[in-house]
């Protein structure tokens, strides 16, 4: 397996679960939203960073 595809594939998954930790304090109100809005911002880059990745990368056999 290519080594930028499983990157991506890592950065993507990172960036989901920082957007749902993210949407899920929001809904609860439970941490301050300063620290919501830095951990959705740092989720949405990693998860466009990685789809990115994945799609600009070929496979070569």
């Amino acid at each position: 397996m290519n080594v930028k595809r499983t990157f991506g594939t890592i950065l993507t998954i990172l960036g989901i679960i920082g957007l749902i930790y993210a949407g899920y304090g929001f809904i609860k109100h439970s941490l301050q939203s300063r620290e919501l809005i830095v951990a959705a911002i740092i989720g949405l880059i990693f998860f466009l960073s990685g789809m990115g990745l994945i799609k600009n990368t070929k496979d070569e056999a």
